[in-house]
């Protein structure tokens, strides 16, 4: 597994190491549950997902509970994921389920696979960089994405594979920072959103370039982005025109608040407040306020969060 997703898998483990047993458990059997016969998770559709399938193993793996029969199953719905047509969501997804299940249960989904394929994904990933330096989020697509310029350099690092022009990611980021704080996710947006913000900084501590002493503006300018989406409600919002905080903003918001050591830059207590509201007697997180569903991404940012505050 990469340095940066291993790293984060441990800090998030060793947060929620300090939650009392009843909750883990609680959600634990949660995220089991969603498990489908053919070894995937489903979503709110129905079904099982590679993308939701990694969620599940993210949640199930900070809890400790990635073993056994549930992994062994799993193991086997990522194989059948390996022949299809691939997003770059759906890389990472797969390459990051397949980590986790080697190294928490010492299932490798890879073990019969071509070992040419990692290079082909590699290469595919080059034929999605842009002029700007990032990477697009489709073959189609005619400029760089924040989101999936960070996804790129998430599966490059679990494929082991070098980045090409670090350099030139770095410049495509510094185009798509506000200058009163925040990161746009495509050129083309009219303002900096939570998700974005999180992406840029954490790519930018994947390649080494953020430097405080030598750009003190860009951490100053980040902390004020985020602290001004935290909602009365206590979580973070996406972005400046949506009023409500929802915990995908709320954990990525948080983490990078972490890593820039800065959580207390926020009001703790709120957002404490905030995640508790989230999680359901039953096991499992709703998204935010206005959602009356859950599901196991949502699961895992909840977990993510307890984590952090742990």
């Amino acid at each position: 597994m990469s340095t940066y997703l291993q790293n984060l898998t441990l800090r998030l483990a060793e947060g929620l190491s300090r939650v009392p047993a009843e909750t883990r458990d609680r959600h634990a059997t949660y995220l089991q549950s969603a498990q489908q016969p053919n070894g995937g998770f489903a979503g709110r559709m129905g079904g099982s997902d590679l993308y939701y399938t990694a969620f599940a193993l993210r949640g199930l793996s900070v809890l400790g509970r990635l073993e056994g029969e549930v992994a062994e199953k799993a193991g086997d719905f990522v194989r059948q994921q390996m022949s299809s047509k691939q997003t770059i969501v759906d890389f990472f997804s797969l390459f990051y389920a397949a980590s986790l299940l080697l190294i928490f249960a010492g299932v490798n989904v890879f073990e019969d696979a071509d070992e040419r394929w990692p290079d082909q994904v590699a290469n595919f990933l080059e034929t999605l960089r842009r002029e700007d330096g990032g990477y697009a989020k489709a073959e189609g697509g005619h400029a760089g994405s924040t989101y999936h310029t960070f996804l790129v350099l998430l599966v490059l690092e679990l494929l082991d594979r070098p980045v090409a022009n670090p350099e030139g990611i770095i410049q495509f980021l510094d185009s798509q920072r506000e200058v009163d704080g925040g990161w746009r996710e495509i050129r083309a947006s009219k303002r900096a959103g939570t998700n974005p913000t999180a992406a840029a900084v954490a790519s930018l501590l994947m390649l080494d370039a953020i430097n405080e002493a030598a750009d003190p503006e860009l951490v100053a300018t980040t902390l004020d982005f985020l602290v001004e989406m935290q909602t009365e409600e206590g979580g973070l919002r996406a972005n400046t025109r949506i009023p409500i905080a929802d915990l995908l903003s709320s954990f990525t918001g948080a983490l990078t608040l972490v890593d820039l050591q800065a959580l207390d830059e926020i009001d703790i207590p709120a957002f404490r407040k905030f995640v508790d509201s989230m999680e359901r007697a039953e096991g499992g997180f709703q998204a935010a306020a206005w959602d009356d569903a859950h599901d196991v991404e949502y699961t895992f940012y909840g977990l993510g969060c307890l984590a952090l505050l742990a």
